[in-house]
C-alpha cells in the first residue's frame, strides 16, 4: 500500500500540540506512526520552528526538538519550484509550493487561505475532511 503522501500547515501541529484528541491529533498520530509520509521544505521547517518555540503556546522545548527531528529524519524533504501565486497571507505560499512538487494532500485548518482558484491543482483540506478520506480509503482497500 502507498503512503498518503501530506504536508502539514502549521495550524494542524500546533492543534494537534494542543489538543492530542482532535482531527489534528490523529493526523499527526498517523503521521507519527509511519501510516503518511509527510513533506516540507526548508521554509516550512523553518516556520514549524519559529511557531512552536512561541511562549505563548507553552509547548516544551523538547518535545518541540523531539518532532523537527522526527520530520527531519522521517519526513521527505523537498526542493520546491516557485509558483506565480498570490494567498491571502504570503507565509502560506511555501506549503502550496511543497504540496504541488511532492504531489501531496495539504491539509491545513485555514481552508481560506488557499482560495480554490490559487490552489494550482492542490488538494487542500481540513483535517477532519482528511480522516474521512483516509478512512473511507481503508475501507474500500479491504474489501
Amino acid at each position: 500500500m502507498d503512503l498518503w503522501r501530506v504536508v502539514l500547515d502549521t495550524n494542524v501541529l500546533v492543534s494537534a500540540l494542543i489538543n492530542s484528541f482532535g482531527a489534528p491529533g490523529r493526523v499527526l498520530d498517523l503521521t507519527l506512526a509511519g501510516e503518511l509520509q509527510a513533506f516540507y521544505d526548508d521554509r516550512v521547517l523553518t516556520e514549524w520552528r519559529d511557531v512552536l518555540r512561541r511562549e505563548r503556546f507553552g509547548f516544551a522545548p523538547t518535545d518541540v526538538r523531539a518532532l523537527l527531528e522526527f520530520f527531519e529524519h522521517e519526513g521527505t524533504k523537498v526542493k520546491s519550484s516557485v509558483l506565480a501565486v498570490e494567498l491571502p497571507d504570503s507565509a502560506d505560499v511555501p506549503f502550496l509550493e511543497v504540496a504541488t512538487v511532492a504531489e501531496a494532500v495539504l491539509i491545513t485548518g485555514n481552508l481560506r487561505h488557499y482560495p480554490p482558484e490559487a490552489r494550482c491543482g492542490v488538494e487542500v483540506v481540513d483535517a477532519r475532511t482528511f480522516l474521512d478520506q483516509w478512512a473511507t480509503n481503508l475501507r474500500e482497500g479491504s474489501e
